[in-house]
């Protein structure tokens, strides 16, 4: 049985931070690398989170850059910007030089233009230092900057033999070697082999009789959610990512494309929640008053429509008061409904679920909210007998009430459709966008079709 490591990221008491605290203070470097060194670096990156800067820098300056690199990776960004402010390019360098290109371009991108020559200039390895460079040329939000370079690669006219010494060369300084990669002697990519697949052939056995010609494979400039999406489909731990001449450049592993999907997933719920740009709890007040007021004032707006349609129903209202006390029952269902439809939507398409053409999706739509719309209709209705309310009244709430929701749903389907399809993030159509436009449209219907019916 694996023995479970007897320290986790659970029993980071405020005991241990303070042990940690005391050997910065009174410099007991010994004590102080006994204790971390019994964490894993993503635990030892959060014990950094709890100390003050100038005690985390000295941490990372104290331990070992093969150490303090895995954990410069694992900090909160802005800690991280802090950390790296306190350390001179050549500190930087000796950390980037212990990454991963790809772990190591990140790093990079997030600091300064003039400080980001300056560190590359640092690095002592000439071919790890022209690597990083070329990965920062590529756009953001592509393969080629999310890909790193280290992968082993094997020609086809190789004997299994010579592969074998060959490769040893080249796993050294991969992590985790998922696949093979087998290219001509053009450097393009024709197929895959499996470790399996190697060690069990005859030595005298060509490469190309043992690979697998049936490759997935990425452009350098493809979205990083689509390689998100085809690794996802194929179950694909790793993949590897060619340039327009289908030359092998690089791999993508499943922890990059996981990063990645979830800063998506967190940009989307905050867009659905009405917040622009990113941003975390701990931003100053400005950076999350910019972020959150746009579409508070789109909210205000709304609302101030909502009042502008009542006005125009006035004489409604005094006539039938019932009416008045729905409202906010109303805008509260068309906002609701509206938001279930995009929401689902939305977490279609970025599954690449949604399929069909678009009269047969709203015609499914349709069909769900007569259905959900009847039956709470139905309640309206028993509501209404139940505190005496008149009949007439109640049925005409009853109608407008679900023709309220059809109509919202139809909305809230409709819209981020569109909005994909031009090429824009439908996450932005859930949220206050759905809720404000459904809330005037909703009040608005509510009031004609139930005046309609009691014959104002």
């Amino acid at each position: 049985m694996i023995e479970e490591r007897e320290n986790s990221q659970f029993e980071l008491t405020d005991a241990l931070i303070e042990q940690v605290e005391l050997c910065v203070e009174t410099k007991d470097d010994k004590e102080l690398k006994r204790v971390l060194n019994e964490f894993h670096y993503a635990d030892v990156a959060e014990i950094l989170d709890e100390l003050d800067l100038d005690d985390s820098v000295y941490v990372i300056k104290l331990l070992d850059s093969e150490t303090t690199s895995d954990i410069l990776m694992e900090l909160d960004e802005d800690i991280r910007e802090k950390i790296l402010k306190n350390l001179s390019a050549k500190e930087i360098a000796e950390e980037i030089e212990e990454l991963d290109t790809d772990d190591a371009a990140d790093i990079i991108a997030e600091l300064p233009e003039d400080r980001q020559a300056e560190v590359i200039s640092q690095i002592e390895d000439t071919e790890h230092r022209n690597e990083i460079t070329e990965l920062l040329t590529y756009d953001e939000d592509t393969a080629g900057s999310l890909m790193a370079k280290e992968l082993v690669k094997v020609y086809e006219t190789w004997t299994v033999a010579g592969c074998l010494r060959r490769i040893r060369g080249q796993a050294k300084d991969v992590t985790r070697v998922h696949s093979i990669y087998v290219v001509d002697k053009k450097d393009k990519l024709i197929g895959r082999l499996s470790l399996k697949d190697l060690i069990v052939a005859k030595s005298d056995h060509k490469i190309s009789d043992i690979s697998n010609s049936n490759v997935d494979y990425v452009f350098v400039d493809d979205d990083v959610e689509d390689v998100g999406k085809v690794m996802a489909k194929y179950d694909l731990e790793a993949i590897p990512v060619v340039d327009v001449n289908q030359t092998l450049v690089g791999r993508i592993t499943i922890d990059d494309i996981v990063d990645v999907l979830k800063e998506e997933a967190e940009k989307d719920y905050q867009m659905a929640a009405g917040i622009t740009g990113d941003v975390e709890a701990d931003d100053s007040i400005l950076e999350l008053t910019r972020a959150r007021l746009p579409w508070l004032v789109l909210g205000l707006f709304g609302g101030l429509g909502s009042v502008f349609i009542m006005k125009g129903f006035e004489n409604v209202m005094e006539t039938v008061p019932s009416l008045f006390f729905y409202t906010p029952l109303i805008a509260a269902m068309a906002g609701n409904v509206g938001v279930q439809s995009s929401a689902i939507i939305v977490q279609g398409i970025a599954n690449d679920n949604v399929k069909g053409s678009l009269g047969s999706r709203l015609l499914k739509e349709v069909g769900l909210s007569l259905i959900n719309g009847f039956a709470l209709a139905l309640l309206v209705v028993l509501f209404g007998f139940f505190i005496g309310q008149n009949t007439v009244e109640s049925f005409a709430i009853a109608i407008s009430m679900m023709s309220v929701i059809v109509v919202a749903a139809l909305v809230g389907t409709f819209v981020p459709i569109i909005l994909d399809k031009r090429g824009i993030d439908p996450a932005i159509a859930t949220g206050p966008f759905i809720t404000t436009s459904n809330d005037i449209l909703g009040i608005y219907l509510f009031f004609v079709i139930s005046g309609a019916i009691i014959g104002f």
